[in-house]
């Protein structure tokens, strides 16, 4: 298995995982050109996509995704409330997908885990290779860590995590309190300090890999993030690596090129 993220952020979100001959996308929230882009970065034609698999219906995870279904014909994974949430999306391409209800594609299976976000019904995603065994979990909007949502993460292989804010910088930052206020909430985004409470309980000596996703531009630093990850996961069995995923560049974890911030173990 194989993966990267191609923006992750508040602008966009998107996520490449390879097994195989099968190539997954968890999100689309960038326009077909600069999504083109990005994949040629990591290497991947965007016609050999096998289909995409989106977290919920807010624009910086689906903006592009109508335009580039009708460009490359991809499938689109996703629980029933989030499809309906998605304008100008043909029905002859959605796969409407229940909570724990597995799927398989290509050389995959794909599992959606309920999550707290003030979408309509957002998941978090559970992506096994059905050759190799090998496991990624990716969640990025949520407002706090549900126990489906803990059990499901354990025994990942790779993990793509929220890491939204510094709890700190949200509370003196420039935005306004009801913003401040929708973040903190339940159904909100996880903070450093809350994202490492679920590295504690997903980390395991065949954890490779964790990227800390959607980092807040305003209110959070990489290095902040890094730090509190790091902090509890060096008291764990945990010997892989740690990045941060960039908004606007590729992030190839555990290689070359992207990432803002690594560590290693």
């Amino acid at each position: 298995m194989r993966f990267c993220t191609l923006a992750s952020g508040s602008k966009a979100n998107a996520t490449l995982v390879e097994a195989g001959a099968t190539r997954l996308l968890v999100d689309c929230g960038l326009g077909p050109r600069i999504l083109a882009r990005r994949l040629a970065d990591a290497g991947v034609e965007p016609a050999s996509i096998s289909a995409v698999v989106v977290t919920h219906e807010h624009i910086d995870h689906m903006k592009g995704l109508a335009q580039a279904v009708a460009k490359w014909g991809w499938p689109v994974v996703s629980t029933a409330g989030t499809l309906a949430g998605i304008p100008d999306l043909p029905v002859e391409h959605q796969l409407v997908t229940a909570y724990g209800v597995p799927r398989t594609v290509g050389e995959c299976t794909v599992e959606l885990v309920p999550v707290p976000h003030d979408a309509a019904q957002p998941a978090g995603i559970v992506i096994t290779a059905q050759r190799s065994g090998e496991r990624i979990g990716v969640a990025t909007d949520l407002g706090h860590v549900t126990d489906d949502l803990g059990a499901a993460f354990e025994r990942l292989d790779y993990l793509v995590f929220e890491s939204n804010h510094d709890e700190v910088m949200l509370r003196t930052g420039p935005y306004p309190p009801f913003l401040q206020a929708r973040i903190a909430s339940n159904t909100g985004h996880l903070s450093n300090r809350q994202s490492a409470g679920l590295l504690v309980r997903a980390a395991h000596k065949g954890l490779r890999q964790v990227v800390l996703a959607h980092l807040s531009q305003h209110n959070n630093e990489p290095r902040l993030a890094l730090d509190a990850a790091s902090g509890v996961l060096k008291r764990t069995a945990f010997r892989g690596s740690i990045a941060c995923a960039a908004q606007d560049t590729v992030t190839h974890p555990g290689g070359a090129g992207g990432g803002q911030m690594e560590l290693g173990f």
